[in-house]
Formats: C-alpha cells, sequence, structure tokens
C-alpha cells in the first residue's frame, strides 16, 4: 500500500541550480528510508516545499527514475520504488570489481596519507553518536571514497553511487541490527591492517568480506520488510 509524502522542510542555495539540489535531497531522503518504498511523491507538494515551478521537480524526478528510486506513472503518481534485489546485486558487482582492484593497488604502493586519512574517517565512524545511523553511514561512504580518490578514479566513484540506490537501501535495512555496527568497524579495521602491512591480497580479502555482508543475509531482510523488496 503506498503511503504519503511527508511535509518536510527544502533548504536550496539559490545561487546554484535548484534541479540538482532538489535531486540530493530527494536521493537522500530516499536512501535513508526517509522516504520509504511505496512512498507517493506529490509534484505539487514538492514545488511548494522548495519554491519553484514544475521544471526543477519534473528534472529532479526524471534523474531518479533513471537511477530506480522512483516509478513514474505518467497522469497519475510518481511512488519511491521498491528495492530490486537484482540491480543491487549488480551494483555489488560493479563495486567489488572497482574496489577489490584500489586496495590492491594501494595496499602495495602504502602511502603514509593515505592510511592517516582513512584511520581519520574511521575514527569519526567509530565515535558516531548510538542511534544515529546518518552519521554512521557518511563516514562509510568517506571511507570507501578515499580508496577510490587515491588510486586515481574519483569519476568511478560517482558512477557508482548512482547505481547503489538499492543496494544502499538494503544497507540501511540492515545496519540497526544488533551488532551490525560493530562489525562494520572491525571489518574496516582488518582492511585498514592489510594495506598498513603492505599485503594486497589480504586486503582484498577483507574488503571481499566486508562488501558480501548485506547480500549474504537477503532472506533474512525480505522476511523483516517484506513490503520493501520487489520479489524475486
Amino acid at each position: 500500500m503506498a503511503t504519503r509524502l511527508k511535509r518536510l522542510p527544502g533548504h536550496l542555495d539559490r545561487s546554484r541550480q535548484v534541479a540538482p539540489q532538489i535531486l540530493e535531497t530527494l536521493r537522500a531522503r530516499i536512501l535513508s528510508l526517509e522516504l520509504r518504498p511505496n512512498t507517493v511523491l506529490s509534484r505539487m507538494a514538492l514545488q511548494a516545499e522548495f519554491g519553484v515551478s514544475q521544471t526543477p521537480v519534473r528534472d529532479a524526478l526524471m534523474k531518479l527514475e533513471q537511477e530506480g528510486l522512483v516509478e513514474v506513472y505518467p497522469q497519475h503518481a510518481t511512488v519511491v520504488s521498491r528495492i530490486d534485489v537484482g540491480a543491487a546485486r549488480q551494483a555489488h558487482f560493479l563495486r567489488l570489481a572497482i574496489e577489490l582492484e584500489a586496495v590492491r593497488r594501494l595496499a602495495a604502493e602504502r602511502s603514509d596519507s593515505f592510511v592517516a586519512a582513512i584511520k581519520s574517517v574511521l575514527a569519526e565512524q567509530r565515535h558516531a553518536p548510538p542511534g544515529d545511523d546518518e552519521a554512521f553511514d557518511a563516514a562509510d561512504g568517506r571511507f570507501h571514497k578515499h580508496f577510490y580518490d587515491a588510486a586515481g578514479v574519483p569519476d568511478l566513484w560517482h558512477l557508482v553511487r548512482q547505481r547503489s540506490g538499492h543496494i544502499d537501501r538494503l544497507r540501511r535495512l540492515n545496519l540497526p541490527l544488533p551488532g551490525k555496527r560493530q562489525a562494520v568497524i572491525r571489518e574496516h579495521d582488518a582492511l585498514v591492517a592489510a594495506i598498513e602491512r603492505r599485503d594486497p591480497e589480504g586486503a582484498a580479502a577483507a574488503l571481499r568480506r566486508h562488501l558480501s555482508g548485506t547480500l549474504s543475509i537477503i532472506d533474512e531482510i525480505r522476511k523483516r520488510y517484506p513490503d520493501y523488496l520487489l520479489p524475486e
């Protein structure tokens, strides 16, 4: 059953193009599950919230549709999509392929500045306030983004992010489980340790274990949130 859009404050920087800002805001709400699957997005409500005409709202929703995060029914409604496990598996395959090569290279080269940078982000993640999944997840993103930047492929981070909406939502469903935060930190620690000791294959193995966690418990997630996922 579809749920209605919550009215939330929209804050736009009028010195920048507004459509990308609306896109960023709505994407963040969808990925954080603030806007749950099956939520109806009213274009008129969004125009009123952000104080804009229909064009930037339409453009933002079109981009979200291309990313598979909303379904647009012309002359009817726009609805936040249910989670597509098949799309999540493909996004995982893409991310794993890129990050395996990145961590192997970074472990072989072992830069002190890189290790210091990821340790700093890991410390932020470790000290994220209890219950603040947003802060914890944001630090997780910064941690992994460092691999792409340090490997010289920053544009691929943006590509992965655009393809990862479904798996990101699965991760957010998984994150509140007891012990999940601690497991993520342990996996990050193991990855950093392998890079520090210049162990490319150890780093690759640690990354593979880390990125496989969510997809390995799909059946459990589906049982807890049956209305959130598309049937396979």
